[in-house]
């Protein structure tokens, strides 16, 4: 059993080295966005609780960053919480609000944020989140504020819709101040106004949603209009290294033309 085991794990370094240098060896993207779904399905599946699901999934969430690292991601976005995703039960947002509570005290002193200089910043509707969450991410974004090597945005009490909403409320808002000409309102207007726009790199190259559901829910809607899409049919907590490798390499295998 033992031996099976190592053989088994020796192949599978083997095609991760493999995949690593063909990655690698063609363009990576530089702004990457995972739509992190299947923490549930994947606890029912395994015959546990919901929250062991979300723990697994948050742990792969951690490993993310080391990958992206080794792989020369520089942006990456995650679709953590959704604005729909505040309709769940009390009990059930109680132990994911305390899942993200500890795991951003862990990434508050995690060393790696230090060591590859990522800014870390919050998108979404903070006013919904617990005080204390909003807190954890104020301290972190103070932390990491002057790093520009790399970028992790948490998309926390997220949604298309409603970022696009705030988005028209302070266009409307500068004209009815007298500071913005209708006329003169272009696409840069708008970037400019959107929870991402402190990115050098607003526009994911490549969105990836895990658990074999083929939709956006909301992610990025107008960030992403261009973005290559790939679904995974696995869900998020048995998201592999090998997985988010195959996905940029269907990436690099298209060509892009922005419409054109």
């Amino acid at each position: 059993m033992l031996e099976s085991a190592l053989r088994t794990l020796g192949v599978y370094r083997l095609y991760e080295g493999r995949l690593q240098k063909q990655v690698e060896g063609d363009r990576v993207p530089g702004h990457i966005g995972i739509i992190l779904d299947g923490n549930r399905r994947w606890a029912f599946n395994q015959g546990v609780a919901e929250g062991i699901g979300h723990e697994e999934g948050a742990n792969r969430a951690e490993e993310l960053l080391d990958w992206c690292h080794e792989l020369k991601i520089r942006t990456v976005t995650l679709y953590v919480l959704s604005t729909e995703n505040l309709d769940r039960t009390p009990d059930e947002l109680r132990e994911l609000f305390a899942l993200i509570e500890a795991r951003l005290s862990r990434l508050l002193s995690d060393g790696r944020i230090d060591r590859y200089h990522v800014r870390v910043k919050a998108i979404g509707q903070m006013g919904l989140l617990p005080q204390s969450v909003r807190d954890l991410l104020s301290a972190i974004e103070e932390k990491t504020k002057d790093y520009e090597e790399h970028y992790l945005n948490i998309a926390v009490a997220y949604g298309g819709r409603a970022e696009i909403t705030d988005m028209v409320r302070s266009v409307a808002q500068a004209v009815r101040d007298g500071k913005l000409d209708p006329q003169q309102i272009t696409e840069q207007t708008v970037a400019e106004r959107l929870y991402t726009s402190y990115l050098p790199n607003q526009e994911p190259d490549l969105i990836i949603r895990t658990s074999g559901e083929e939709r956006m829910s909301g992610f990025l809607l107008w960030q992403g209009a261009y973005s290559e899409l790939v679904f995974v049919d696995v869900f998020w907590p048995s998201f592999r290294k090998i997985d988010l490798m195959r996905a940029i390499l269907t990436y690099q295998r298209r060509t892009r033309r922005h419409g054109r």
